[in-house]
């Protein structure tokens, strides 16, 4: 999850078709000569239902096959990480925070932060790209001591990506491109106004027969500058470990940093983060993380819950 924000808060962002079984009268077999008309209809029901289990056990058994052939939910939630994973084609996928809370104590001043039901949702447009809108319906920031008292809510920015997978699925190393772009939908008070974008490189992959799954996340932003007059780069990296505990449970350990180079003021921060996600079937997946700050600039402690659900 990537979230941007202005010089005081960066906000670490089937159809089912029915299928008709026809049966003509001349398809029914007579064995034993001429059948009366009470004798046809009832070999013809007996033949119809006979079928229409049969269409209907095909039709069960085909849809368990593909459902034991379909590869478990793979979302960016939880952690800072985003997989180079894409949504399967035809398929839609939904990534909730539940809510996301944020605290950062600095010279007798407390910030808190909250972001309720941020969600991605998602389309498989192909075998390897989906394209995703992510939407924050509330956000709060409430800052209190040294004589000040301040509270604020709006609806969050929203975000516009399109994942392109590079690499053929299950590859030992995979790669895709992820570009963005924000638009402002916050008010002044939680967002700075102004269009940014950028672009993600996620690449995963094995580590030989550890059962660890390496990750790394090279993003490099453009950003408005603080006065409101120009442009700066700004780049994000995240170093991510994860592993199974069992077939419905994995935990994931990273190193975030954050660099930016606006005009007025480089600004670095830094985090180190731990994830949870617990899977009970292969389209759900349940989350919990917390990220804690290194340094001055990064929130002391975040806390998250979130679900994600594909269909």
């Amino acid at each position: 999850m990537r979230w941007l924000r202005d010089e005081r808060l960066r906000f670490q962002l089937l159809s089912v078709r029915k299928n008709a079984v026809w049966i003509r009268r001349s398809d029914i077999s007579i064995c034993a000569g001429p059948l009366d008309d009470r004798a046809v209809l009832a070999q013809y029901t007996a033949m119809r239902g006979l079928r229409t289990s049969i269409a209907a056990g095909l039709l069960w058994v085909t849809s368990a096959a593909t459902a034991a052939d379909e590869e478990p939910i793979c979302a960016d939630r939880p952690s800072k990480s985003t997989g180079a994973c894409t949504v399967p084609v035809g398929k839609w996928q939904i990534e909730t925070g539940l809510v996301d809370w944020a605290r950062d104590s600095s010279d007798g001043v407390r910030t808190d932060t909250i972001a309720w039901g941020n969600t991605a949702i998602k389309y498989g447009i192909s075998g390897n790209a989906d394209v995703e809108l992510w939407i924050t319906p509330l956000e709060t920031l409430s800052i209190h001591g040294g004589g000040v008292h301040e509270y604020d809510s709006s609806f969050g920015d929203t975000l516009l990506r399109v994942k392109y997978r590079l690499t053929a699925e299950g590859a030992p190393w995979e790669v895709a491109l992820d570009p963005f772009v924000k638009i402002p939908t916050a008010n002044h008070q939680l967002g700075n106004g102004k269009v940014e974008g950028g672009l993600l490189v996620p690449m995963d992959g094995q580590l030989g027969k550890s059962g660890l799954t390496l990750s790394v996340d090279p993003e490099f932003d453009i950003l408005a500058d603080q006065d409101g007059h120009g442009r700066h780069i700004a780049m994000t990296q995240v170093v991510n470990l994860g592993t199974s505990i069992n077939d419905k449970l994995n935990v994931s350990a990273e190193l975030w940093g954050m660099w930016d180079w606006d005009p007025a003021e480089t600004t670095k921060e830094y985090s180190a983060d731990v994830a949870f996600a617990y899977l009970p079937n292969k389209s759900l997946q349940l989350d919990w993380g917390a990220n804690f700050g290194l340094n001055r600039n990064t929130s002391d402690v975040e806390l998250y819950t979130g679900v994600s659900v594909r269909f």
